[in-house]
C-alpha cells in the first residue's frame, strides 16, 4: 500500500465525484487541495472539512488556463477529475466547435496540468496519477461520440504515461465510472438533442430510454469516492477500475470476452464483422 503523506491535488472538486474524492483523500490523511474554476463554488466543501477537521483548502485552477496553472510542493497524488459534457448529437450534426470545447478541457487541459505534476512527482519519490474516464467506454453510446472520444483519449494517455513513469515510481490509475449520483449524471437525464433530426429520432428515443434505465442503480458519490481511493494506495491496483457495481461489472465482462461477444452481450446484436 502506498504511503500516505504529502499533498493530493484534485481538479473539478466543486461537486460530484471530485469534491468526494478530495474529502475522501483529506479523510485517508492527505493534505488536499481541493482545486475548482469558482474557488466560490468550494464554500460547502470547506465547511464539511472544517467540521470534520480535514486539511483541506481549495484553490483556483481552471485546466483550460495554462498561465495559471501551479503545482503543490508536497505534491504525491494527482486526481484528473475536471471534465464536461455537451449536447448529445450525431456525428454528422455535431460541430467542430463542439468537438474543440469538449477536447479543450477533457483532454488538452487534463494533459497540460499532468505535464507539470510530473517533475514534482518525481522530485517527490513517487506517486500517482489518477484519472477519472467513463464506463462509456466500454458501450458504443450513440450521440455521446465527442464526450467518448475525449475520454478515449485519455485512457489512451493513460497506457503510455503508465509506462514511461513508472521508472520514476509514479503509477498510474484510470477510474471508469458508471451512473454516480452527480450533477452531471442528473443533468443526462433529458431527450438527446439527436431528437430533432428525423432519421436519427427513433434512436434517440431508444438512447433515452435506456439512460432512464439506470434509475434506482446509480451509486453514491462517497462510496464511489471511497473505492477510488482504494485504488489510489493500492499498489498492486490494475490499470483500469471501476468505482461501482455497474463499472466493476462492464469492465469484468469487457475483460473476459472478445470484442464480437461483448458487443453481443450488450446490444443484443453481435452480426459478423462487428466490434467494439
Amino acid at each position: 500500500m502506498m504511503k500516505v503523506s504529502g499533498t493530493a491535488l484534485v481538479t473539478g472538486s466543486s461537486r460530484g465525484i471530485g469534491r468526494a474524492v478530495a474529502l475522501e483523500l483529506a479523510r485517508r490523511g492527505f493534505e488536499v487541495v481541493a482545486s475548482m474554476r469558482n474557488p466560490d463554488d468550494g464554500e460547502s466543501l470547506l465547511a464539511a472539512a472544517s467540521d470534520e477537521q480535514l486539511a483541506l483548502r481549495v484553490d483556483r485552477l481552471d485546466v483550460t488556463d495554462a498561465a495559471n496553472l501551479s503545482m503543490p510542493e508536497g505534491l504525491r497524488v494527482l486526481v484528473n477529475n475536471a471534465g464536461v459534457e455537451d449536447e448529445y448529437l450525431p456525428v454528422e450534426h455535431t460541430s467542430l466547435d463542439l468537438w474543440e470545447r469538449m477536447f479543450r478541457t477533457n483532454v488538452f487541459g487534463l494533459v497540460e496540468v499532468t505535464r507539470r505534476a510530473i517533475p514534482t512527482l518525481r522530485a517527490n519519490g513517487g506517486g500517482v496519477i489518477c484519472n477519472v474516464t467513463s464506463s462509456s467506454l466500454l458501450h458504443p453510446v450513440p450521440f455521446y461520440a465527442a464526450y467518448r472520444a475525449s475520454k478515449a483519449a485519455v485512457s489512451a494517455l493513460g497506457e503510455s504515461l503508465r509506462s514511461e513513469l513508472a521508472p520514476f515510481g509514479i503509477r498510474l490509475v484510470e477510474i471508469m465510472p458508471g451512473p454516480i449520483e452527480t450533477d452531471m449524471l442528473a443533468g443526462s437525464d433529458r431527450p438527446p438533442e439527436a431528437l430533432r433530426y428525423p432519421e436519427y429520432r427513433a434512436l434517440a428515443e431508444q438512447s433515452l430510454e435506456g439512460r432512464r434505465s439506470v434509475e434506482g442503480k446509480t451509486t453514491p458519490s462517497a462510496i464511489a469516492a471511497g473505492l477510488i481511493a482504494d485504488a489510489i494506495l493500492d499498489d498492486d491496483a490494475p490499470l483500469r477500475s471501476g468505482c461501482d457495481p455497474m463499472s466493476r461489472d462492464m469492465l469484468s465482462g469487457w475483460r473476459s470476452m472478445s470484442d464480437q461477444e461483448w458487443l453481443a452481450a450488450l446490444t443484443g446484436s453481435g452480426a459478423p464483422g462487428d466490434t467494439v
